[in-house]
């Protein structure tokens, strides 16, 4: 199955969504993002006191590892996209947000896939390296698994309102804003 390059004739222009630019939505996302951060150093706190994250190397780890996890999250989305067909992937940084984005338009389930690849591909790798760490390492992974999560709100929110719709969508994500596209009725 492969994506699109161009819009087949019979679809229209269903919604667009910009978590930049829509005030309201980017407030509900980052709220969201901001609530799975809180739950898990809650969590963390549990397994090891978070003041052991400002003791060490912990703090540059968590730095270094936060830099270096955008580009890869980033970069699974292309390589998804990549997959699916498209022969052009372009990555940004818009100040707030990091992307991948193409012109290319998915179904609904390839899109599904790109969105979520990165969460729960790092998510696993980052959970085995939490197991197999020493746990003065602890939060100097798990800062990075939480950076995981809740910088993957705004996928995971996309993937729930993309979920309720038919079938039959299309979808397009420049990187910076998603347009949906569905068969005229």
């Amino acid at each position: 199955m492969k994506c699109l390059t161009e819009l087949p004739q019979g679809y229209e222009r269903m919604m667009s969504i910009d978590l930049q630019k829509d005030k309201k939505l980017f407030l509900i996302v980052n709220g969201g993002a901001l609530f799975i951060m809180i739950l898990l150093i809650a969590i963390g706190n549990m397994i090891v006191p978070v003041s052991s994250l400002f003791s060490g190397w912990n703090l540059a780890l968590v730095l270094f590892g936060i830099v270096v996890y955008m580009v890869l999250h980033e970069w699974v989305h292309g390589l998804c996209m990549k997959y699916f067909g498209s022969k052009t992937v372009t990555y940004g940084f818009t100040g707030v947000y990091a992307y991948a984005g193409s012109r290319d338009y998915y179904s609904k389930r390839m899109y599904m896939v790109i969105a979520l690849a990165p969460v729960v591909i790092w998510g696993i790798v980052l959970l085995l390296l939490n197991t197999m760490v020493d746990m003065k390492w602890f939060w100097g992974i798990y800062f990075i698994q939480i950076t995981n999560l809740s910088g993957a709100a705004g996928d995971l929110y996309v993937t729930w309102l993309f979920s309720r719709l038919p079938e039959q969508i299309l979808i397009q994500d420049s990187g910076i804003s998603m347009v949906v596209y569905s068969a005229a009725r």
